[in-house]
């Protein structure tokens, strides 16, 4: 299989269930099937978590990176079955995040892009473990690992 270089957010609705505010990938950059995936999510300055997340010195969440590393996840499982499938996206599969372990770096903030990358580590049965890793630019924000159960096809 080979490398695709992008995909858009038409095409990332047709995989992943979210849908906005709590969809946090814009773009796919870089995909190697069912090895690594590259995204990004832009951090728009009126996105409702960093009203309160905090005033005057707004971060996003940990825990919406770590959503965000999980979504890419999901697209990488995603986007390569409709690869082998030569383009044909199959019923859609929902994927449930059953375990992380993630450590914050540093906060990304307004203003900035999200890069989110996610490597498969180990595949069993229905259980799917990634490496992550967020960065802004050559900052670090996030890195772990997570793990997504995959459930069958929703109607």
């Amino acid at each position: 299989m080979t490398a695709r270089e992008s995909f858009g957010l038409q095409e990332i609705l047709a995989i992943l269930p979210h849908r906005p505010p709590f969809l946090f990938v814009d773009r796919v950059i870089r995909l190697i099937p069912d090895r690594r995936i590259v995204a990004e999510r832009d951090l728009l300055p009126n996105e409702p978590h960093f009203a309160g997340h905090f005033p005057g010195k707004p971060i996003m969440p940990g825990v919406l990176v770590t959503d965000a590393l999980a979504q890419t996840s999901g697209l990488l499982w995603g986007f390569s079955k409709v690869i082998k499938n030569d383009g044909n996206p199959e019923k859609p599969e929902l994927f449930y995040l059953a375990a992380v372990t993630m450590k914050y770096i540093q906060p990304a903030v307004p203003g900035e892009t999200l890069c989110l990358c996610a490597e498969t580590d180990r595949v069993f049965d229905r259980l799917h473990t990634f490496n992550v890793e967020a960065t802004c630019g050559r900052r670090l924000i996030a890195k772990g690992a997570l793990t997504l159960a995959m459930k069958d096809g929703i109607s």
